[in-house]
């Protein structure tokens, strides 16, 4: 599988990455599997956060991935905060949370070190010169090797990719939500590598019903549905290879997070990674409706 670079960090990841969050947690035997069955195709990045399953998803994966854990690319999240009640959560970046939050992750995951470390969100309320500072001085302990965000608001992954030393930005990306794309350039001429999720749309740009989805209205998902339906058909290809290629042609994307339920899924998606080779020539331009971030411009 292509790796490509992570940012500015020196580290490497699969073109396709691996979301623990689809981790069933109830059958341990199957996700184990889930977890080996990727490594063996050649995913190296394995992505989480301390917000799944209220640690219980690091655990998981830190049980998953012992055996090759130097071999990949691990990478969590931190900065939500479940309530007491464990019904909700809150938001703490703090220097004093986020050192502690980092130790409690490290031990679930049963690992000394996190190759990327992502604040899971960021508002423009948040300290940033602290938040900044924290994460060098993580990195200057070795307890983590990078650091980057999952943000979708452009004054806070914009301020980051600006004045700090991060090496991503995780953002939901795909044929239907293609408002990311008004920043992609602007990312990578920062070096900042785009980690996209949700590049098959909740599974409407393969074999979900259409509905509403990110201010597009039950119309224009039909449209975009066919007109992939249609590419599919003309070229041999699944509808995911054909979202894959739209997102992954991108350069400014450095891998596609992909969450799988069971190997027969991951299986699925593996051969439509390797159908895209079929689409290197097709024009995918204009395809998607163009979207724009609407709030924390």
């Amino acid at each position: 599988m292509l790796l490509n670079n992570l940012g500015k960090s020196g580290l490497k990841v699969s073109a396709l990455g691996f979301g623990a969050m689809s981790l069933s947690g109830k059958d341990e035997a199957a996700d184990m599997k889930l977890i080996r069955t990727a490594y063996a195709e050649g995913v190296c990045y394995f992505d989480t956060a301390d917000l799944y399953a209220k640690g219980e998803n690091e655990v998981l994966l830190g049980k998953g991935i012992k055996a090759f854990r130097k071999e990949i690319i691990l990478a969590t999240k931190v900065g939500n905060v479940w309530n007491e009640t464990g019904e909700g959560w809150g938001w703490d970046v703090s220097k004093e949370y986020i050192n502690r939050a980092v130790d409690a992750s490290l031990k679930r995951l049963q690992t000394d070190y996190l190759d990327l470390y992502q604040l899971h969100g960021g508002t423009i309320a948040d300290n940033f010169d602290e938040v900044i500072d924290t994460f060098e001085r993580l990195k200057t302990s070795g307890k983590i090797r990078a650091y980057g965000l999952s943000s979708i608001r452009p004054n806070v992954f914009g301020y980051y990719a600006k004045v700090a030393n991060i090496s991503s930005n995780m953002m939901q990306y795909s044929m239907l939500d293609t408002r990311p794309e008004e920043y992609l350039d602007f990312l990578r001429s920062q070096e900042v590598g785009v980690i996209a999720r949700g590049v098959l749309g909740q599974g409407l740009l393969v074999n979900k019903p259409a509905m509403g989805y990110v201010g597009l209205d039950v119309g224009t998902v039909e449209t975009i549905q066919q007109k992939v339906k249609s590419i599919a058909f003309e070229y041999g290809v699944s509808s995911s290879a054909v979202a894959l290629t739209y997102v992954l042609r991108n350069a400014a994307v450095c891998t596609a997070l992909l969450g799988a339920r069971t190997v027969a899924q991951f299986n699925q998606l593996i051969q439509a990674y390797k159908e895209m080779e079929e689409l290197q020539d097709v024009v995918l331009d204009g395809m998607a409706a163009q979207l724009r971030y609407e709030q924390h411009l």
